[in-house]
Formats: structure tokens, sequence, C-alpha cells
């Protein structure tokens, strides 16, 4: 009998983090008091655009890690089922 790999173990702890990874994302524009002011500046920009639009990376990186963080856990459950591409299974 095999053991599992280390990072199948835990996909409940994996799955919060990804919650969290997008929750973050999406919190960072909702806070509205966060960016509802005018300064500082950032050349003819006020506070306000420039917050929201510094926001498009980071969800982007945020985005990002939470689908390889969802790819890889899936990827050890199928690999942990046996289900690997190509692959048929012997009770067809």
């Amino acid at each position: 009998m095999t053991q599992p790999s280390r990072s199948g173990r835990h996909p409940v702890i994996t799955w919060g983090v990804v919650a969290v990874l997008l929750a973050v994302g999406v919190a960072g524009t909702l806070v509205v008091p966060l960016y509802a002011r005018t300064a500082p500046k950032l050349g003819p920009f006020p506070f306000f655009y420039w917050y929201q639009l510094a926001w498009i990376p980071i969800v982007a990186i945020l985005a990002f890690a939470a689908y390889l963080l969802t790819s890889r856990t899936s990827r050890t459950s199928r690999t942990s089922r046996g289900a690997h591409r190509g692959q048929r299974r012997r009770d067809e």
C-alpha cells in the first residue's frame, strides 16, 4: 500500500487557501472606504482610479495561484484514483 503524496493529503486546506486568495481579490475592491479619497495623486489620476487599476495585475496573480493550486489538487486526486490519461479502467 502506498502513502498518499504530500500535496494530496489535505485537499480541504488547499481549497481553503484558494477561497482566501479569491476572496482577497474581490474584497480589495469592494471595501470602498479603503480607496474613497482623491489624495495622493499619481500624475493626473486620483487615488481611487489607480488603486483599482493596481488591483488588476494583483487579482490576475491571485487567480493564477488559485488555478495552480486547484490543478495540482485535482491532478493528485486523479492520480490517487488511478485515472491516468490514456489508461482505461480494468473493470470496463
